[in-house]
């Protein structure tokens, strides 16, 4: 088992910035790759980006390319979404996800995921 937390959420204006904190506890994560979504109300959750545990590869949606940022501190056992130029439609719950293999953008792939986390962008 996997238990994820995330943080770091709360109320923005538009064009501000958050960093969002996914910290991980269970297993130990080499072989896993650590997603985050996002869930806006009335829409479906959708991908925003990923990466590898131990190859740091990164994936992202075309539409947070150049804004967005995922990283991970390995001795903290967090992984990072630095959020840039933050939109207003990007208001949703953020959710952090983990699964086994490399880096994917299907939620039904992700085996494990946190409680989510609430980012809200004022216009």
């Amino acid at each position: 088992q996997v238990q994820l937390v995330e943080s770091g959420g709360g109320l923005v204006q538009a064009g501000g910035s958050l960093r969002l904190s996914c910290a991980a506890s269970g297993r130990t994560l080499s072989s896993y790759t650590m997603g985050w979504f996002r869930q806006a109300p009335g829409k479906e959750r959708a991908f925003v980006a990923a990466i590898g545990w131990s190859s740091g590869r990164t994936y992202y949606a075309d539409f947070v390319k150049g804004r967005f940022t995922i990283s991970r501190d390995n001795a903290k056992n967090t992984v990072y979404l630095q959020m840039n130029s933050l939109k207003a439609e990007e208001t949703a719950v953020y959710y952090c996800a983990a699964r086994v293999g490399p880096p994917v953008s299907t939620q039904m792939d992700y085996n494990y995921w946190g409680q989510g986390t609430q980012v809200t962008v004022s216009s």
